[in-house]
Parts: structure tokens; sequence; C-alpha cells
């Protein structure tokens, strides 16, 4: 279904053929994860090409493409191309400059087009197995955050913290993480991608911890933010104003919703509490297999909606320079009729 899609899109566009290189693109049409492989797709045929370490694999894995044994995929282009007589061909704008100038060579009698979200647009609507497997991911990032809650005290380092939340997360059957885990306390938390540090928690720190992982290729992405010891009253007000924030928005999301109104809904909640220059980046991102895919938010985008099947993040935050800072963030399905919370880690105000 998802080829017919693909070339279903094509045909509306009036390309010919379509290279595509990126491997997440690839693992999503055909299930194949080695770490070399090329489609080329034109009107009537679906050609994959892979070196000699794993053409055995992919004869095991992929149906519906013929499996051409090669080390050079762009030197087989001409030929293929003529046999199918290819005008033009869509390549992805993520190559290189290096790649696209051997593509130029070896295509010199085809227009070519530079595609850009081509296969990313598909990828937004998410099928039933690929929920499945994002709530699995999202199970595991839940239950690594219990474990830590009874790891994490005083004396322990913010990289202690992040590597006990990476290996508890293999642990619980996850094949890595899905970027580099983020743990920012005391002062240090008002930076919102703060890296993990050797600094230690101390009593009276507050500790975002931003992390996620990669469960069977696909990826989950959660924020908590938790206090140690005591809780600052200042601090406290900000903790309510984001996880008010956080809470309209998963009680408004749907089906529907312009990007604009997605970046709104929460962002009017910590404007009107005050803290509006303090939030200072976008409410979320898509999230499949890459951890920040498409749909992106900002209110300018007034036109594109929220469609039923998209898993997107809703991340609020107030980060006060050299005091400190909150975020809390949530993965979400979006339904017809609202949406479904993916991440089920508790936000009510945590001091341990």
């Amino acid at each position: 279904m998802r080829i017919e899609n693909l070339k279903a899109k094509m045909a509306r566009e009036n390309l010919d053929s379509l290279l595509i290189t990126d491997m997440k693109n690839i693992y999503y049409l055909t299930g194949f994860s080695g770490t070399a492989g090329t489609i080329f797709l034109t009107k009537t045929r679906n050609i994959f090409m892979t070196d000699s370490r794993y053409s055995e694999m992919a004869r095991g894995i992929i149906s519906g493409f013929e499996i051409i044994e090669t080390r050079d995929a762009i030197s087989m282009l001409t030929e293929l191309s003529i046999a199918d007589q290819v005008k033009n061909v869509g390549f992805e704008d993520t190559v290189d400059y290096a790649f696209f100038k051997r593509l130029s060579g070896a295509t010199p009698q085809m227009e070519l087009f530079a595609t850009t979200n081509y296969l990313l647009e598909l990828r937004q609507i998410k099928d039933s197995s690929e929920i499945r497997t994002i709530q699995k991911a999202c199970e595991i990032a839940d239950e690594a955050f219990s474990e830590a809650l009874k790891f994490i005290e005083p004396g322990r380092t913010e990289i202690e913290v992040a590597n006990f939340l990476d290996f508890k997360m293999r642990d619980m059957g996850a094949s890595g993480i899905s970027f580099d885990t983020i743990v920012a306390s005391g002062k240090r938390s008002s930076l919102p991608h703060g890296v993990a540090t050797h600094k230690m928690i101390e009593f009276g720190d507050v500790v975002t911890i931003d992390f996620g992982c990669y469960y069977e290729h696909y990826a989950s992405d959660m924020t908590r933010t938790i206090f140690v010891g005591s809780v600052d009253e200042k601090m406290e007000e900000i903790y309510h104003t984001v996880q008010k924030a956080n809470q309209l928005l998963i009680e408004q999301a749907r089906s529907g919703m312009t990007y604009a109104d997605y970046d709104r809904v929460p962002r009017e909640v910590i404007e009107t509490a005050g803290f509006g220059k303090y939030f200072t980046h976008g409410i979320g991102h898509g999230l499949g297999l890459d951890v920040h895919e498409i749909p992106y938010f900002s209110q300018a985008m007034l036109e594109p909606v929220l469609q039923s099947g998209m898993v997107v993040t809703d991340e609020p935050g107030i980060y006060l320079p050299e005091f400190g800072g909150v975020r809390i963030e949530d993965d979400l399905l979006i339904t017809d009729n609202g949406c479904e919370v993916l991440t089920k880690a508790p936000k009510e105000l945590i001091v341990i």
C-alpha cells in the first residue's frame, strides 16, 4: 500500500521516476534495515539495489521489488532509465553535492527534480502497526522514568542519570536512544537542550529530563521535570503553568486543527501567566522513524491542519535564565475526535 500511495503521488506530479537513498525512507517502503541500499521507481518497475553484503538479506525481506546486486547504483541508472523510457527523475534534496554531481553525469538525457519531504509527507500518517510500535517505545520510556525516580538523589551527576536511563531503556527492549538524553539540573534547567554534564544534583534542584528510545525503528520522545528535596515557590508557579499549557493542548488537539492553533493554545496559557518571552521554542514536532520529522508548528502556519494518524509532541516550557526552567513533553496520537496520549509517565509535581 505504501508503494501504491507513493506511485499515485508520482503520477499526479508527472514524475517518471524516483530515486530514494535515505535509509529511513527505504525501511519505510521495504522493511530493509541494512546500511546500503537504493530504490529506483519507474511507472512500471520497483527496483532495489544493494551490494553483496546485503543482497541475500534483501531477497529474504523485500517483496514486490526486483533485487539488483551492485556496488554502484548510480551507474545502473542510465541502463534502467533507457529501458523504461524515463524522461525525468526525482531525487531527495538531502543528498550531498558529490552525489548530485555523479547523478547528473549518469543521467544527462533526463531532467532532474529535487524533492523535499516527498516520502515524509506520506510518513506523517501512521498505520496501525506503526502506532503500536510507537506505543511500545513510549511504554519503555515511561517505565524507565519510573525506575529513574528511584535512582535520582543528591550527589548523583547528570551524566549518571542520563546513563541510567539509556541502559534501562535498552534493558527493556529498546534498540537504542532516539537522541542524546538531556538532564539539566539547578540553574542549568533554564537551558532547553542542556547536555548532561558532571554537575552533581543537589538538594533543592529542579531537574529536567528529556529522553526517548528507538523500538523496532520507531522513536519515543518525552520530557519530565522533577524537584529534589524541595521546590521553590516561583518554580512551583512555573511548573503548574507549563502543566496547564500541556494539558489544555491535549484537551483541544484533534484532526482538522491548524498548525497555528496547535502552537497558539499552549502559548496563550504561558503568555497570560506572564512568562511568554521565556517560552523560546516551538510547541512540538512530528514523531516516527525519525525523532524529529514533519509536521513542525508555528503561528505563521495558517493552512496546514492536523490529520488523524499523525503522532506529534506537545512540549511547552518556561526557561528563566540563571534561575531554572520547566518542560513537560508528551507524544500524542491525533484522532478524528481528539488525541490519545501515548506517554503515560506521571505529570503531577514530583518532589523526591
